[in-house]
């Protein structure tokens, strides 16, 4: 584990974004850059993992499932940085053959992954099974997970949803990343989202609501979250965030869900991002 600080952790996981991207012109650098504290909080400090011994049952370890498999850059940096894989192996990502493919997938046995992700509406329905094994296995561990607002056009979504609250999966913390854009706009012009918290709450679940940009807010809600567990509700968190965090020209809009920056426009992201653990 890094002896970094989380922010400088965060910068440095910033820089692997843009980096990653512009160099294959190809990738998901908006929702990758507005999800970097979540992860970096998560995986260095608030999950018991063991990175270098990893297993696919993840037997006797907290669970993470990245629903949204499009924002594989951020997930890839963090892994990397955390100690799963070697960080030089970012400079492979998708490229042919590289296991760093644009949607994490598990044939290669890229250690971290446990789920083929990407295809959106999936993951919520995984991480409840997760949670139910640990459960009926007696383990005091968590499940977390990590939405799209706009994933939640996904009827598949409320399905879980439903089956969380009916069989009392309280050892999921499930995130949703409210940025308000999606690939074609923001969310409200695409498919009003409405009122996420009623529409949680209607469905049976706890709504805890966090600054996703906010370390320290996420590790409170998170706390938040684990000191009602044996109560039969599952966890929801919607984290406020913005597309593009940290980089100006890419802050707050939906056209840097899927774009590379060009030469001109990496130097400028990598001006305003410290390099802190140095680039891979």
């Amino acid at each position: 584990m890094s002896t970094q600080s989380t922010p400088a952790i965060c910068s440095q996981v910033r820089r692997d974004i843009v980096r990653m991207v512009h160099a294959v012109s190809s990738g998901h650098p908006g929702g990758s850059l507005g999800c970097v504290e979540l992860l970096v909080k998560l995986y260095f400090e608030e999950m018991n993992l063991d990175a270098e011994n990893f297993t696919m049952d993840g037997k006797g370890e907290d669970l993470f499932f990245l629903s949204n498999g499009h924002i594989s850059p951020v997930w890839y940096s963090v892994l990397s940085r955390r100690g799963f894989f070697a960080t030089e192996e970012l400079a492979t990502f998708r490229k042919i053959n590289s296991r760093l493919q644009g949607h994490p997938a598990i044939e290669e046995g890229l250690p971290g992954i446990r789920i083929a992700s990407g295809s959106l509406g999936q993951g919520l329905s995984v991480g409840i099974g997760a949670a139910t094994t640990k459960k009926l296995a007696g383990e005091k561990t968590w499940v977390y997970t990590l939405h799209g607002d706009g994933e939640l056009q996904e009827g598949q979504i409320w399905e879980a949803a439903m089956y969380a609250a009916h069989n009392k999966v309280d050892n999921i913390i499930s995130f949703v990343d409210c940025n308000g854009q999606q690939i074609d706009g923001s969310t409200e012009d695409v498919l009003s989202l409405i009122d996420l918290g009623a529409k949680w709450a209607a469905f049976g679940w706890r709504v805890l609501k966090c600054d996703g940009h906010d370390l320290e807010d996420i590790g409170r809600v998170i706390a938040e979250a684990k000191s009602h567990s044996g109560s039969g509700v599952p966890n929801v968190v919607l984290m406020k965030t913005e597309m593009g965090k940290g980089v100006d020209f890419m802050e707050g809009t939906h056209k840097w869900h899927g774009i590379a920056p060009n030469d001109e426009q990496l130097a400028d992201a990598l001006s305003q991002l410290e390099e802190t653990l140095g680039d891979y």
